[in-house]
């Protein structure tokens, strides 16, 4: 079955103080690209996360992101002493400085100063507790599991349409070969025709040029070759679906395959009809490979 690359999970909790809400996403990458976004202090989790997210997800953009704070209560604003510091010391300088041009200042209130970055914000940037990290890594089994529940009820979708669109084409191209039977009465006139325009030239040519010609034309008019090949890109692309393996890599190679066969079978046709499911062979590919771009 196939997996997606695009999912979603969220997931919070609460533990030493703190509460906390994950959110895990996916969208199409040519790779796999895993982004972090966490309060500095909890740095030490970056790497059991990046293990046991590359452990599950092989392809695409990842993001996960954690948003942490202390629950309210009484100890849920603290001063950052240092911080509180450096901003006292910076606004008696710029006052000192606008003094001495002759700029009056409007006096910086308690609040003024609070909402400054890092004043009232000392609880998150402490170390972390052992029992803190460790509920959070007990988070992420969870968080990745309906992540990856996601991801596989996409996949199933994208099998789903995949194989109608799989069933279609190997329609067509039965059709393809059905027809070469109806389209040989055509071919063989122009055919002959073609022979003729060479034999026209009899005087100007020797016996193997002459030879060689046709079996240049008839090279150029034969298109099972490109129908066995289409038969067999069918089946390599079933297969690759049931292995259960990343597989987007491959079947969007198999698509350019795929649609390097309908071009060659529509500039062999020579028949209207051969031509008409070479074109909706082409539009199938394209759709099909629009569905693979979204297979891990």
């Amino acid at each position: 079955m196939l997996t997606s690359m695009t999912g979603f999970a969220a997931r919070t909790g609460r533990a030493d103080g703190f509460t906390w809400g994950w959110e895990l996403r996916s969208v199409n990458g040519k790779g796999f690209d895993l982004r972090f976004r966490m309060p500095d202090w909890l740095g030490g989790l970056e790497a059991d996360l990046r293990k046991q997210v590359g452990a599950s997800v092989s392809r695409g953009s990842v993001s996960l992101n954690l948003r942490i704070a202390r629950e309210a209560g009484e100890n849920a604003v603290e001063i950052n002493e240092d911080a509180l510091t450096r901003v006292l010391d910076a606004i008696a300088q710029i006052e000192d400085r606008a003094g001495a041009t002759g700029v009056n200042l409007t006096p910086a209130s308690a609040s003024d100063v609070m909402n400054f970055r890092g004043v009232m914000d000392a609880p998150q940037n402490r170390e972390a507790s052992e029992e803190l990290l460790t509920e959070l890594r007990a988070d992420i089994a969870p968080l990745l599991a309906s992540f990856n529940d996601m991801r596989a009820a996409e996949g199933a979708s994208l099998h789903a349409v995949l194989t109608r669109q799989l069933d279609e084409i190997e329609t067509l191209t039965r059709s393809a070969h059905d027809m070469l039977g109806q389209r040989s009465a055509d071919m063989r006139a122009n055919f002959q025709a073609a022979i003729a325009r060479v034999m026209e030239s009899r005087a100007e040519m020797d016996e193997a040029r002459i030879a060689q010609e046709i079996a240049v034309l008839a090279v150029k008019s034969d298109v099972t070759e490109e129908i066995d090949r289409l038969h067999s890109h069918i089946s390599a692309a079933r297969d690759l679906m049931a292995s259960g393996d990343p597989v987007g890599r491959k079947l969007d190679f198999l698509c350019q395959e795929f649609n390097r066969e309908a071009n060659t079978l529509c500039s062999k046709a020579q028949n209207a009809g051969l031509t008409e499911i070479g074109l909706a062979l082409k539009v199938l590919i394209d759709q099909m490979r629009e569905q693979v771009q979204n297979v891990e």
